[in-house]
C-alpha cells in the first residue's frame, strides 16, 4: 500500500489510481477553464430561480435563513439606521452595505454576488495550480471539484455570504505566490475584518515570510509541482526543518513579516475603528467578539506548505469547534483543489471510504436537526449522539489526508551572500 511522504512512502498523482481514460477525455472534450465558468454560472443562475420557487411552493425554504437577515440588515442600513438593530445580524456592516441592493434591485441581488464569488474561487483554484506548474488536465479536475461541488454551489445559490471569504483567502495566496506582501496584507487584514476566523492563518503566513524565500527586489521562487519529487529533495527537507526554525527565530522582525503586520493590522484596525465610531460597542461584540476563539494545530510541522497548513488548520477548526453549520464546510472546501494535485490518496477505496464516512455522518447529523428545527421533535440526545458521530467522522478523514499527502513547500531559497557569509564564519 502506498502512503505518503509523511509514511515514508513513494508521492504519486493526485488519486493516482483514477482511470487514465477519465483524464484523457477530460483532455480530449477540450473544456478549458472559461467552458466551465459558463457552464457554472448558467447552472448556479437556474438554482437562484428554483429557489425564488422552492421557497412560495414548499414547507422548507431553499433560501438560507441568515440571507433573510442580511436583507434586513441591508435594508436598515439603506435608511440611516444600524444594521444592529436586525436580531442576530453578527458580522460586518460590510455586508450589509453590499447587498443595499437587494431592496433597490432586487431581493436576489446577493444571491448573484455570492455565486459571482463563487465562481471566482474557481477561477483563482486553477490560477494557483497553473503558478505552480500543475499540468491542465489535474487543474481543471481540481476546479470541478470546487465549482460542481454539491455543498459549495448551494452555499451562494441559497444566499451565503461564504464565497466572497473563499475568494478573498485564495486571492491573499495568490499574492504570496507572486511576492505581493503589500497586497496580500491589505487583504488579509479586511478578510480577518470582514469574517473573524482567517485570523488562524496569521502564523502560516507570517512563518512562510521567511528572508530564505522572500528579499526585496527579488520574486520568491516557487516550488513546482512534479508527478515524482525527488527523493534528495524529501530528505535535505528533512534534515533541515530544525534549521529552518532557527534561521525563522533569528530573523523573526525580517521586513516582509513586519511590512504585512503593519499594513494588515493597519487596514484590520481602520475598518474596525470607523464601524465602531458608526454603530459603537454594539458592532464589536455582534460582529467580533461573538466569534472570537484561537487555535493553533499543525501549524509549525505544515507552515512552508502553506495551502495544505491552511487547509488542515480549517478542517480542525470547524470539526473541534463548539458551534457547526453546513455553510463552514465552504471554508475549507476552496482549499481542498489546491491539495489533491499532491495526495496519494487512491480513489478507489481510500477516497471512496473517506467520502462515504464524511456525507454519511453529516447526512445524519443533518437529519436530526431538520427534526428538531423544522418538526420540533425531541431529539436532543440523538443530536448529540450525532454530533460525535460527525466529529469521529471528520478526525477520521484529517488522518487519512494527512497520511496520503506529499510534504510539498511552496517556495525554493533564494540565495542570501550574508548568511552564506555567517555559516562560514561559523
Amino acid at each position: 500500500m502506498k502512503k505518503s511522504h509523511f509514511c515514508d512512502a513513494e508521492p504519486a498523482p493526485a488519486f493516482s489510481n483514477l482511470p487514465s481514460v477519465s483524464l484523457s477525455q477530460l483532455a480530449m472534450i477540450s473544456i478549458n477553464i472559461r467552458s466551465l465558468l459558463w457552464l457554472s454560472a448558467i447552472f448556479r443562475v437556474i438554482l437562484i430561480v428554483y429557489g425564488e420557487w422552492q421557497d412560495s411552493h414548499m414547507e422548507v425554504r431553499y433560501t438560507d435563513v441568515d440571507y433573510l437577515v442580511f436583507s434586513d440588515a441591508a435594508s436598515l442600513m439603506a435608511s440611516g439606521d444600524s444594521p444592529y438593530k436586525r436580531t442576530t445580524y453578527r458580522y460586518s456592516p460590510l455586508l450589509a452595505f453590499f447587498l443595499i441592493p437587494n431592496s433597490i434591485i432586487h431581493r436576489s441581488w446577493g444571491k448573484f454576488l455570492f455565486s459571482a464569488s463563487d465562481l471566482l474561487v474557481g477561477v483563482f483554484i486553477h490560477s494557483i495550480l497553473k503558478l505552480r506548474k500543475v499540468p491542465e488536465d489535474l487543474c481543471m479536475y481540481s476546479a470541478v471539484v470546487w465549482l460542481f461541488n454539491p455543498f459549495t454551489f448551494t452555499i451562494g445559490t441559497r444566499g451565503n455570504c461564504e464565497p466572497i471569504v473563499c475568494a478573498m483567502i485564495l486571492w491573499i495566496i495568490i499574492c504570496l505566490l507572486k511576492g505581493n506582501v503589500l497586497q496580500a496584507a491589505f487583504w488579509y487584514g479586511l478578510v480577518v475584518h470582514f469574517r473573524i476566523y482567517p485570523i488562524i492563518y496569521v502564523l502560516p503566513i507570517i512563518l512562510i515570510l521567511d528572508p530564505l524565500f522572500f528579499r526585496s527586489g527579488l520574486k520568491p521562487r516557487l516550488q513546482n509541482w512534479s508527478s515524482r519529487q525527488d527523493k534528495t529533495l524529501r530528505s535535505s527537507n528533512k534534515v533541515t526543518d530544525q534549521y529552518d526554525l532557527w534561521k525563522a527565530l533569528k530573523t523573526v522582525f525580517s521586513k516582509e513579516r513586519v511590512m504585512f503586520g503593519l499594513v494588515s493590522g493597519a487596514v484590520f484596525l481602520s475598518c474596525t475603528g470607523l464601524f465602531f465610531y458608526l454603530y459603537g460597542w454594539e458592532f464589536l461584540h455582534e460582529a467580533l467578539l461573538y466569534h472570537l476563539t484561537l487555535q493553533l494545530v499543525l501549524i509549525f510541522r505544515f507552515a512552508q506548505d502553506l495551502p495544505f497548513c491552511l487547509f488542515m488548520q480549517t478542517v480542525a477548526f470547524v470539526a473541534f469547534n463548539k458551534v457547526v453549520t453546513a455553510q463552514y464546510f465552504v471554508w475549507f472546501f476552496c482549499l481542498l483543489p489546491l491539495i489533491l494535485p499532491w495526495s496519494n490518496m487512491k480513489l478507489k477505496w481510500e477516497g471512496l471510504s473517506c467520502i462515504l464516512v464524511w456525507i454519511g455522518a453529516q447526512l445524519h447529523w443533518l437529519m436530526w436537526g431538520y427534526l428538531l428545527e423544522f418538526k420540533g421533535k425531541n431529539v436532543f440526545l440523538q443530536l448529540w449522539l450525532a454530533g460525535l458521530l460527525f466529529l469521529a467522522a471528520n478526525t477520521f478523514v484529517l488522518i487519512m489526508i494527512t497520511c496520503r499527502h506529499t510534504y510539498s513547500p511552496v517556495f525554493q531559497r533564494l540565495g542570501h551572500p550574508t548568511l552564506k557569509n555567517a555559516e562560514k564564519n561559523n
